[in-house]
Formats: structure tokens, sequence, C-alpha cells
């Protein structure tokens, strides 16, 4: 399996937007659950939101209707589109797939997910 690398941050006033992408070079993840993650100095690794490889979606409390999640089989991507950020929102954000589930996004815990690669930040002012 290859690494999800995650860009597209960057800085932004708070209600700003920003879209991260997410892609792997030379492996297909398009059976598997992904998920969008982020972490702050100091505090855990924490789920935002999981798509499953039927679409389904899942998503994290403090993004819920700001944030939504999507994937592009066909280009082996995987997306966030964030609206309406908060100071709260900043971290450094990471994408990853679900080491087991079939495709289907039974966790959102960030240790039952691998492939982890290099994040990006994003920076939000107020």
């Amino acid at each position: 399996q290859a690494p999800l690398v995650a860009s597209g941050g960057g800085s932004v006033q708070a209600g700003g937007s920003l879209r991260l992408s997410c892609r792997a070079s030379g492996y297909t993840y398009s059976r598997y659950c992904l998920g969008w993650f982020r972490q702050a100095p100091g505090k855990e690794r924490e789920a935002v939101a999981a798509i499953g490889s039927d679409g389904g979606e899942t998503y994290a409390d403090p993004v819920k209707g700001r944030f939504a999640i999507s994937r592009d089989g066909a280009r082996n991507g995987l997306y966030l589109q964030m609206n309406s950020l908060k100071p709260e929102d900043e971290a450094m954000y990471y994408c990853a797939a679900a080491g087991s589930g079939g495709g289907y996004c039974y966790s959102m815990s960030p240790h039952d997910f691998g492939s982890w690669g290099q994040g990006t930040q994003v920076t939000v002012s107020s």
C-alpha cells in the first residue's frame, strides 16, 4: 500500500474556506473506507470525516454542516471541502485508509486507519 498524501492547506481568516485533496501513487484505494483526520499541537489526532467505498459519509460533530468529504475513484482522489472555518479547526490534516472493513467505515478511530502520509497544515486566524 502507498501512503496517502494530503495537500491544499493554507492560511485563511475565520469564516473562510479551503479544499483539501489527498492522493496516493501506485495503489488504488477505491475499495477502502477513507478518512480525514487532524492533529493540533499538544492534542490527540482526531477524526474529521470518513467516506466508504459506497459513498456513505460520516462526520465528527464539530464539523457537521461545515465540512464535506468526497472521493473520486477514477482519479484515486479524496477531498475535504471546509467552509465556515473556525480558529479551532486549525491543525495538521491527514488522510488515511481503513485497515479493514471491506470498504465500510465501521470506525473513525485513527487506530483503525493506516497508510498515513504527509499532512497539510490549515491555519485559521480570527
